[in-house]
């Protein structure tokens, strides 16, 4: 078999073991009683009429934060978006930004939906594909080198994942 051939190989036997690291993963921050946090999807205003009914963040699930990726119970990865805390935003103050009231908006939005007062929340996030197909094309936030899955950081960087994941569920749960 050529280095190509055994490159690729390799490539395929570490994408495979992707659903047996994150249960490992899992396992470990259930054992130490780590806390997930929501998700939450925006539901945009809806005219009905002469009303308009106002923007909510509706829950779409629970999640342990991870960095860069987040990471459900069922093992389903997505990418870390935006993130918010349902609490009911002050009066505004005048002078403020467009990116400041945008926040306040948000904040209001997550107060609408059905989550606890102070309850940090995710949103704007994204699947990430762990298929061997999507894994090996590199089409997302995961990529296979040399026999390892790599994770994308940034534009540039990439890490070993099983590393990542690893350091970050130990700074979790302070092993």
């Amino acid at each position: 078999m050529s280095e190509t051939g055994q490159t690729a190989e390799a490539d395929a036997t570490a994408v495979a073991g992707i659903p047996d690291l994150l249960a490992r993963v899992i396992a470990r921050l259930e054992a130490a009683g780590v806390k997930q946090e929501a998700l939450g999807v925006m539901r945009e205003p809806r005219k009905i009429a002469i009303f308009t009914s106002p923007a909510l963040m509706q829950p779409a699930g629970s999640v342990w934060r991870l960095g860069v990726v987040l990471l459900d119970a069922t093992g389903r990865l997505y990418s870390t978006g935006s993130v918010t805390r349902a609490v009911e935003p002050l009066r505004g103050v005048t002078n403020q930004s467009i990116e400041a009231e945008e926040r306040r908006d948000i904040r209001r939005a997550a107060t609408r939906g059905s989550f606890v007062e102070g309850e940090v929340i995710n949103f704007n996030f994204a699947p990430i594909e762990t298929d061997a197909e999507s894994v090996l094309a590199a089409s997302g936030a995961l990529s296979a080198a040399e026999g390892t899955v790599m994770v994308r950081l940034g534009t540039d960087a990439v890490v070993p994942f099983e590393k990542y994941l690893n350091d970050r569920v130990t700074l979790l749960i302070g092993d």
